[in-house]
């Protein structure tokens, strides 16, 4: 459906102000099934669900705002960008690196992801922490889960691993907020990644994403541990970089697409094709073109395996450029600290 049929249907959608009884739905006894399937839940738990379905709230703009993200409608790379590297934001993040310095290297000792990546991460997720969301996890994922027009069923296993998110780590269904995804945290993590991947990592004998050294081990462990469900793993490569900077003379007709979600190429092959790093790197080393709209013309690099690890966590090329820059900025801070 063209983007603009789709904004016209979401916004219509968005518009309906009928009330939804999820408790009542048919796919109800399905969140059930899969409830006591793979988190083991008991009749009395259930009950707990069904109490909690019974007062969440739909709320169809959260559709909305999930098919109309920054990633998807920002046309330009340089619009994207200045959401997320800029003069303070910089200035938040090195005083973050510097508040808890030694969770940062913990991490980066016992995982190998720099800590400026880690930091670059919560400064665009979250703002280091002051922004992790409004809205009702509950009612976002209700809502998406058994709504979305085209990613219900995502959403609708993120809904059955929040109810035994909450079961576990002793919250309410209905006081956790997050994003309009059901994202949570200073992380920003889904309730499956917080169930799976989450840390303890001050000590204090509870996994709390809203606290920020929880925050920095948790995404330490991602990007060494998260699997996808396409099974294709994207492991942090320590000591290695991100990106190259790439000469293009003239792009093949034969040439993989750009802007793809993992590698597509050896650098040899980029090479060939017509896209020549401009960096010493090994000529076996996968990568994939990236292409980048801004206003004088396209501008090109080519993507590492590292590169792809951070689009594990959020699959937008913007997404993981902005994470990259704002990365390099806060390394050239430190560094002229």
């Amino acid at each position: 459906m063209p983007r603009k049929l789709l904004l016209a249907a979401s916004l219509a959608l968005a518009a309906q102000t009928a009330a939804a009884s999820y408790l009542d739905n048919p796919k109800t006894v399905l969140l059930h099934s899969k409830l006591v399937a793979d988190y083991h839940f008991t009749p009395a738990e259930l009950v707990k669900v069904d109490a909690a379905l019974a007062v969440a709230e739909r709320q169809p703009r959260l559709i909305v705002d999930e098919q109309t993200n920054k990633e998807v409608t920002t046309p330009l790379w340089d619009d994207y960008l200045k959401l997320h590297v800029f003069p303070k934001q910089i200035a938040e993040g090195s005083r973050v690196l510097r508040e808890y310095k030694p969770y940062f290297d913990k991490a980066e000792a016992e995982y190998g992801v720099p800590a400026v990546v880690i930091a670059a991460i919560l400064g665009v997720e979250t703002k280091f922490g002051r922004i992790t969301g409004r809205n009702r996890t509950l009612d976002a994922l209700a809502t998406q889960g058994y709504e979305h027009p085209t990613r219900a069923p995502f959403f609708f296993d993120e809904l059955a691993a929040y109810f035994a998110f909450c079961r576990d780590f002793g919250y309410e269904p209905t006081e956790v907020r997050g994003s309009y995804a059901g994202a949570v945290g200073y992380s920003q993590f889904m309730p499956s990644n917080y169930l799976k991947l989450a840390r303890d990592y001050d000590g204090d004998g509870r996994v709390d994403l809203w606290s920020m050294p929880d925050a920095i081990g948790s995404i330490a462990h991602y990007f060494t541990a998260y699997t996808p469900p396409s099974g294709v793993k994207a492991f942090w490569q320590p000591g290695q970089p991100l990106l190259a900077p790439v000469v293009v003379t003239a792009l093949s007709g034969a040439a993989p697409e750009v802007n793809g979600k993992r590698p597509a190429a050896s650098l040899k092959q980029w090479a060939a094709y017509g896209a020549t790093s401009a960096a010493d790197l090994p000529d076996d080393l996968p990568a994939g073109l990236l292409e980048l709209r801004r206003p004088n013309g396209p501008e090109y690099w080519l993507a590492l395996p590292n590169f792809y690890a951070v689009m594990s966590y959020n699959p937008r090329v913007y997404y993981a450029m902005a994470v990259t820059r704002l990365a390099a900025e806060l390394q050239a801070a430190e560094a002229a600290r």
